[in-house]
C-alpha cells in the first residue's frame, strides 16, 4: 500500500434565552475565544504527506488476552468486538444511558405529495425520563405504492423543513444556529429557511430510484455546543449520570438507533435495508451508530474527518487536539487525555470501521477537503479489510487510493474522492444508491 510506512500491533455561543441559563464566561468563550482558536489551528494545520508522523496502527484482530490472531468469526462477534466497542465509548465517544427512559413513536401524519408520486410521514418519537419529556420529528419519504422500500436515514444540521421546499413538512421549535445566508436569526427556524438545504437531500431523485428518505434534525436531539449537556435529550437522564462519560455524538448516534426501532416497524419499509448515512460530523455520529448497532444494514460515512473515518494517528487536517478543543462536547472527556498523543489510543478509526463488519461499508471523500483529511479516510477504510475477510468477503485490501471521481468498489468497501470541498452531493448520493443497488437486489 502506498503512503507512509504503517504496520499493526497488538491492542494492549449566541442569544440562547429558550435554552436553560448558560453562564457569562461561556457565551464569551464561545462568542470571542473560540474563533481565536480556530485561526490559531488552521495556522498550525498540517496538509503536508511529508509532515505526516510514522506510526504504527493497533491491531483489532489481535486478542489482548492471548496475543494471538483472531480466525473465529464467532470470537469477534462474542468477545473481541463487544471489548472494542467497549473501548471506544469508554475512551472517545462517550455513551447514552437510556435504562430509565420511555420511547414512544406517534405517526402525526401520513399525506400524499409531489402530484401522488410519494408519501410524506412525519413521525413524533416522545422520550420521557426524570418526569419530563422531549419530542424529536422524524421525517419519511417513500415511494408511493410500494412496499418493503429500502431507506436511508440521516440527520440534518438545520431542521427538516430545511431539506426540502415541501410546505407541509413540520417546522422546529428547537434551537438552530444563526446563519445569515439561510436567513435564520436568533437561533430561531422560520419559513425563510424552507429548502435552503435542498441540494444536499436529492428527495426526488432517491424517490425516483425506489428508496425512501428519513431525517431527523441533530439540534433537536442535542443542540450542538457545550452545554454541559443541559439541554436536548440529556436533560432526560437520571440526575447522578456523570456527565464525564456523555457526548453530543452518542445521542446523536443512540437517537439514529432509535428512528432505526420505528422504521423497522413501518410495513412500508423493508426493515432488513435500512442504510445510516451522514456528511461531516454526522459522519461520525453515523459510524458511531452503525458501528455500536448491528441492525443498520448499512453504513456510509461522507467527509467525516477526524473523529470519523480519518485515522488520527497521521496527524494530517483536524487533530484531536483541535477537535476537542473547538468542539468540547462531540466526544466523552476522556478523550482529551489523547490531545497530542494520538499514539497513545487503543485504536484507530480502522478499528472503528472493522466493527461494521461484515455490513456494507462505503466512505466517500472530497479531494478539496483536505481539512478531513482523504488519504486518511482511505486507509481507515482499506486496514479495515482484514475484519471483512473474517467473512471471507474482500475489502479494500492493498489496494491504491483511486483517482479523484473514480469510486472503488470491492465486496463489502467502498471509497470514492469527488471533486470539490466538504460537501454532499448529487454526485456522491448517486454512488451510494449505486453501491446500496449492490446490496439490497435492485437494479
Amino acid at each position: 500500500m502506498s503512503g507512509n510506512s504503517t504496520k499493526f500491533v497488538p491492542i494492549n455561543l449566541p442569544h440562547m434565552s429558550h435554552l436553560k441559563p448558560i453562564s457569562i464566561a461561556i457565551r464569551i468563550f464561545f462568542l470571542l475565544i473560540l474563533p481565536i482558536i480556530s485561526l490559531f489551528a488552521q495556522s498550525e494545520v498540517n496538509y503536508s504527506e511529508s509532515a505526516v508522523p510514522a506510526f504504527v496502527l493497533p491491531d483489532p484482530l489481535i486478542d489482548p488476552k492471548t496475543s494471538t490472531k483472531i480466525k473465529s468469526v464467532e470470537f469477534w462477534e462474542s468477545t473481541q468486538r463487544k471489548v472494542l466497542l467497549q473501548s471506544f465509548a469508554r475512551e472517545m465517544y462517550g455513551t447514552f444511558p437510556d435504562q430509565n427512559l420511555e420511547v414512544d413513536f406517534i405517526l402525526n401524519s401520513n399525506q400524499q405529495v409531489f402530484d401522488n408520486t410519494a408519501v410524506r410521514k412525519e413521525v413524533t418519537i416522545n422520550i420521557k425520563g426524570q418526569g419530563k419529556e422531549k419530542d424529536i420529528t422524524l421525517l419519511v419519504y417513500l415511494p408511493n405504492a410500494k412496499s418493503n422500500v429500502p431507506v436511508f436515514l440521516g440527520l440534518n444540521f438545520y431542521g427538516n423543513h430545511t431539506i426540502h421546499d415541501d410546505p407541509g413538512i413540520t417546522i422546529h421549535r428547537s434551537w438552530v444556529p444563526n446563519n445569515e445566508a439561510f436567513e435564520i436569526s436568533n437561533n430561531r427556524a422560520s419559513e425563510k429557511n424552507r429548502g435552503v438545504r435542498s441540494n444536499r437531500w436529492p428527495v426526488e431523485y432517491l424517490l425516483e430510484q425506489g428508496y425512501g428518505l428519513a431525517t431527523i434534525y441533530y439540534g433537536e436531539i442535542d443542540p450542538d455546543f457545550d452545554d454541559n449537556f443541559e439541554n436536548g435529550i440529556h436533560a432526560l437522564l437520571d440526575q447522578t449520570t456523570d456527565k464525564r462519560t456523555l457526548s453530543s455524538i452518542s445521542a446523536w448516534a443512540w437517537a439514529l438507533s432509535q428512528a432505526l426501532t420505528y422504521l423497522q416497524q413501518d410495513p412500508d419499509i423493508a426493515a432488513d435495508q435500512v442504510a445510516v448515512i451522514g456528511h461531516s460530523r454526522l459522519g461520525k455520529a453515523a459510524l458511531w451508530a452503525g458501528a455500536s448497532d448491528s441492525r443498520f444494514a448499512m453504513v456510509i460515512s461522507n467527509d467525516s474527518g477526524c473523529g470519523g473515518a480519518a485515522l488520527s494517528r497521521r496527524r494530517f487536517g483536524e487533530t484531536v487536539n483541535r477537535i476537542n478543543h473547538s468542539f468540547p462536547h462531540w466526544f466523552c472527556e476522556a478523550f482529551d487525555r489523547y490531545n497530542n498523543e494520538e499514539n497513545l489510543l487503543p485504536f484507530d478509526q480502522h478499528t472503528l470501521l472493522s466493527l461494521i463488519a461484515r455490513r456494507p461499508l462505503y466512505v466517500a471523500s472530497a479531494v478539496d477537503d483536505q481539512w478531513a483529511d482523504p488519504r486518511g479516510e482511505f486507509l481507515a477504510a482499506s486496514y479495515a479489510s482484514p475484519a471483512y475477510r473474517l467473512y471471507n468477503y474482500n475489502g479494500l485490501n492493498d489496494a491504491e487510493m483511486p483517482d479523484v471521481d473514480r469510486p472503488l468498489l470491492s465486496d463489502q468497501v467502498a471509497y470514492h474522492i469527488r471533486s470539490g470541498g466538504h460537501d454532499i452531493t448529487l454526485y456522491d448520493w448517486q454512488q451510494f444508491v449505486h453501491f446500496a443497488n449492490q446490496h439490497f437486489g435492485k437494479k
